[in-house]
């Protein structure tokens, strides 16, 4: 059994997360300990600007990308203080990084047409210094440069850990933005399929901060108090990203407050756009849901397993449910897993699939060529 740490940090921009993560030789992970390290108020103010600029200063990236790697070193030194293990103990860290901008189809906010890319903000040589650790990073742009969309990356790790013989499975990451995996039976020829369905968190919690203050709505208490303005709904899901078939991914290039804002008439309750905004959440899956299963000609899900932090709301859940009464939602945790604790255990299964010399990715669910081995090496 071989230990690794993965890191991740979404595009909810709250922090952090650390999983200690143990792996055998039969593609089997196993769970050790975790830690969640709050990304500072300066730090995630400096990243979100990053995101929405249309230019940055490279001293600007340099300093961004220097406190971020630093927080991700003060996660793993208490994440092995916290576990009494060694840097030596690690076989290596899978550090995501922060996405700044995702770009696949080469048209980034603001930039018009360009080739396709993703920027995730790390420094892996610094992160190794600091831990004394070997780092696997830059996961995402191996698949971009076959012609994948570099992402979703975590169905390949959803099927490693949850599929089962004779049972259809669903998958779905509630983080910033929503992805979702369609598992087929383990006795399936079928492929596995995965993408992002549309905005999650991302939204919610930047309409609350705006209106509310906070980070985010506490378990969609404001966004229940409201009326799902059903013309708006019919207006957000005009965007075209929501029709268009996978394999696709998002991002804040597409979905930010600007985004929303064309969309309004300015007579809507703030309260009413926060219902209506989780409404579109709930509505966008279960539209995925709907498009991956006549993709591949599935059955209703025997299970619908929800992740990231997108779990912690009820209202959320609520409404998924009424859009997807044939499924029932599962908890992760049910399946030996904690909900807000898969993205960072796939960067550690990444990190041990890179040293291992194995495929990454799920051509099937990026559209890459072909299965590649993803992610660069940092020796300590």
């Amino acid at each position: 059994m071989t230990l690794f740490i993965g890191l991740m940090s979404g595009t909810s921009l709250d922090g952090v997360d650390a999983a200690l993560v143990e792996i055998d030789g039969h593609n089997n992970a196993r769970l050790l300990a975790t830690r969640a390290e709050p990304m500072p108020e300066s730090l995630r103010e400096s990243l979100l600007a990053l995101c929405q600029a249309e230019r940055a200063a490279f001293a600007e990236l340099a300093a961004a990308e220097n406190a971020f790697c630093r927080l991700q070193a003060t996660a793993v030194k208490r994440l092995l203080a916290a576990s009494d293990k060694s840097p030596d103990a690690i076989a290596a860290i899978g550090s995501h990084g922060q996405t700044i901008e995702h770009a696949p189809w080469g048209h980034g906010r603001g930039h018009g047409e360009a080739p396709a890319y993703t920027l995730q903000l790390d420094n892996p040589s610094l992160l190794a210094e600091l831990c004394g650790c070997t780092v696997v990073a830059d996961f995402r742009r191996r698949d971009l440069a076959a012609g994948g969309q570099a992402a979703p990356l975590a169905p390949a790790f959803h099927e490693a850990l949850f599929r089962r013989h004779g049972a259809w499975l669903l998958v779905l990451n509630l983080g910033g933005f929503a992805n979702l995996t369609l598992l087929p039976p383990a006795e399936s020829d079928a492929e596995v399929i995965g993408f992002d369905t549309g905005p999650a968190n991302a939204l919610l919690d930047g309409w609350h901060a705006r209106h509310r203050g906070g980070r985010f709505d506490p378990e969609g208490t404001w966004a229940a108090s409201g009326r799902v303005d059903e013309a708006l709904l019919e207006r957000l899901l005009t965007e075209p990203f929501f029709h268009r078939p996978p394999p696709r991914s998002t991002g804040r290039e597409v979905f930010h407050l600007d985004w929303l804002e064309e969309r309004l008439t300015g007579r809507e309750a703030s309260e009413d756009v926060q219902a209506t905004l989780s409404e579109l959440t709930a509505t966008s899956v279960a539209l995925g849901v709907e498009m991956a299963r006549e993709r591949l000609r599935a059955p209703p899900a025997a299970a619908l397993i929800p992740c990231g932090g997108g779990t912690h709301n009820p209202d959320l859940l609520t409404r998924l449910g009424r859009h997807l009464p044939e499924t029932p939602l599962v908890p992760s945790s049910d399946w030996d897993w904690p909900a807000d604790w898969l993205e960072a255990g796939a960067f550690a299964w990444l990190a041990w699939r890179r040293l291992e010399g194995l495929p990454g990715n799920l051509p099937s669910v990026t559209g890459a060529a072909g299965p590649r081995v993803l992610g660069g090496i940092y020796a300590p």
